[in-house]
């Protein structure tokens, strides 16, 4: 045997267990009702904004927060570290928000079976002359339209990336693509039109 074997592996995997495995996670787990309000406490405002940046409304974005929690508590049985807790838990709300959004009968327009004569991928407003802050950003974004600010806020905000998106919302790579082009030149419009 090495001398890695001996001494520094089993430190190693110590270290990548404790990495891995969430204690607050595992005391929920096993019944602790402490942990499942600490658990909640930990992630209850940033899961909340992240709805709130999708289906803009307090209401629909409180109704998603409670929800998400109460199937993730339900399902964390099924939870096995694939991903950290709170990636887990924003794919959870980030699908229930999208389902409040289905609800309102939000249409995403399948960019395949649209003709687009006319509209260019390519940006007409110059974004160098643009200064602007992210609250300013953030409060813009709420003014777009629902299925242009979902498709922003799930690229710029929760960092998915077009396939994911497509995967998300069930339609096309290029409809994502599409929104997003067109939420971004809406959304430095505004801006522009703010200054």
């Amino acid at each position: 045997m090495s001398l890695y074997q001996t001494h520094f592996k089993p430190i190693i995997l110590e270290l990548t267990a404790n990495i891995i495995r969430d204690e607050l996670v595992e005391r929920c787990k096993n019944g602790d009702a402490q942990s499942y309000e600490a658990l909640y406490r930990q992630y209850s405002k940033a899961m909340y904004n992240t709805s709130l940046r999708i289906v803009n409304n307090t209401a629909d974005a409180e109704d998603v927060l409670q929800e998400a929690f109460l199937d993730a508590f339900r399902s964390l049985h099924d939870f096995h570290y694939r991903s950290t807790f709170g990636a887990w838990l924003k794919k959870i709300v980030i699908n229930k928000s999208i389902n409040v959004l289905r609800t309102r009968k939000v249409n995403l327009v399948d960019m395949e079976t649209t003709d687009l004569h006319g509209v260019s991928d390519e940006e007409t407003i110059n974004e160098e002359e643009i200064q602007y802050r992210v609250e300013e950003v953030k409060k813009t974004i709420r003014k777009l339209p629902d299925g242009y600010r979902t498709v922003l806020s799930l690229y710029l905000l929760e960092g998915y990336d077009h396939e994911e998106i497509s995967q998300i919302l069930g339609i096309s790579h290029n409809t994502v693509r599409t929104q997003y082009v067109r939420a971004k030149q809406k959304l430095l419009s505004i801006i522009k039109q703010g200054d």
